[in-house]
């Protein structure tokens, strides 16, 4: 038996660290598990129309698909000329769109959105910071205005508002005193809760994101953060580039509930594929329960193991003295076509034959040694 989506998130919320690091399948419920942290951090922030208290300012900031939600389109459909990027109002994104535009954050929004899609595509912004129409300009007189960008861009701008955004609060909050500070709406922040943030980008500039947001948390003096993904990569880099954290898998269990298991390591060491191949091969192996498919398996596990290590087949892998006498064995077992042929329990000796070339494997290469 698991736990709900407001147990764990008390537990994250009661946690004494500075970073928890959150690595979940999509589909497990990484959304649902950072509105349930928010609701409990601050519970007045109801997604309709409630003003955040003036006296207790922002509790949390967060980014997650709400957020995103919080953008949508008028394309003009009956001129299709004046297409713009509408934020829809409340106490939340009011009082945040009014501190991006006292602080004249603008710039600094194109400057990030232009680095990570076109250095040539602009975002202009309404004078109360409600709309954003979008340019193409090359400095010659061939401007396109008015245009409407794609969904992978339009997720990027939103994470470039909310990333500048945070840029200027870890500053204000860095400064000791709060009577020295410019602005007193962000004294009573304590955590900022970011899930899967621009998942379009490509490797490289996935890297550069988690890289930068990895050093801006590291130059926070006072603020908690709770980062959830489903991105190998962007957990990894995180993982490295971050000292002080606590890493977890979330995972969703049969009866609905769910389960959040500290990991130490990295993706390749806690939770990849070919980590699970292995454990599902040794538990069959360790509980004499194994069946044909296991050759299949064990097949995929060489596989992956071949492709990392560079060897242009699989079966290289194999034993050299009887290399083709256990590719035979493999691909018999695993691809054969005579269904009604085959007996579903192995043999006490291809038991064993999976046993050996397991060990096989995960004994002479210095890959597995390694994991």
């Amino acid at each position: 038996m698991g736990q709900s989506l407001t147990e764990i998130a008390q537990s994250l919320k009661d946690s004494g660290k500075k970073v928890q690091l959150i690595y979940a399948f999509n589909g497990t419920g990484k959304t649902r598990l950072s509105r349930e942290f928010r609701l409990l951090v601050a519970p007045k922030y109801i997604e309709a129309e409630e003003e955040i208290d003036e006296n207790t300012g922002i509790k949390v900031l967060y980014y997650n698909a709400f957020t995103e939600d919080l953008f949508y389109w008028d394309n003009d459909l009956d001129a299709d000329i004046n297409r713009k990027l509408t934020i829809r109002g409340n106490g939340f994104t009011n009082l945040v769109l009014k501190f991006l535009q006292d602080q004249g954050l603008d710039g600094n929004i194109t400057s990030n959105f232009q680095h990570f899609t076109n250095q040539f595509l602009t975002p202009k912004f309404s004078p109360d910071f409600s709309e954003v129409t979008f340019s193409i300009e090359r400095g010659d007189d061939e401007t396109l205005d008015n245009i409407k960008i794609s969904k992978g861009e339009e997720s990027n701008f939103i994470w470039c508002m909310f990333y500048t955004l945070l840029e200027q609060v870890v500053e204000v909050l860095n400064v000791p005193e709060p009577v020295d500070r410019t602005t007193n709406q962000f004294d009573n922040l304590k955590y900022v809760y970011i899930d899967d943030p621009v998942s379009s980008l490509d490797d490289n500039h996935l890297i550069e994101l988690a890289v930068n947001l990895a050093e801006l948390i590291k130059r926070s003096s006072n603020l908690k953060f709770v980062i959830s993904t489903h991105n190998p990569l962007f957990y990894n880099v995180l993982y490295n580039e971050l000292a002080s954290k606590v890493c977890y898998m979330f995972n969703k269990l049969e009866d609905g509930t769910f389960e959040l298991i500290e990991k130490l390591g990295d993706s390749n060491k806690s939770f990849s594929y070919h980590l699970f191949l292995k454990h599902t091969i040794d538990e069959a192996i360790n509980t004499n329960n194994i069946q044909k498919y296991h050759f299949t398996l064990l097949r995929n596990l060489y596989e992956k193991t071949a492709n990392f290590l560079g060897y242009p087949r699989w079966s290289e892998l194999l034993p050299d003295d009887k290399q083709t006498y256990y590719n035979r064995i493999i691909q018999f077992t695993s691809h054969s076509t005579l269904s009604n042929e085959v007996v579903p329990e192995p043999t006490e000796s291809e038991k064993q034959t999976v046993k050996f070339l397991l060990d096989h494997l995960t004994t002479n290469f210095k890959y597995w040694k390694e994991v």
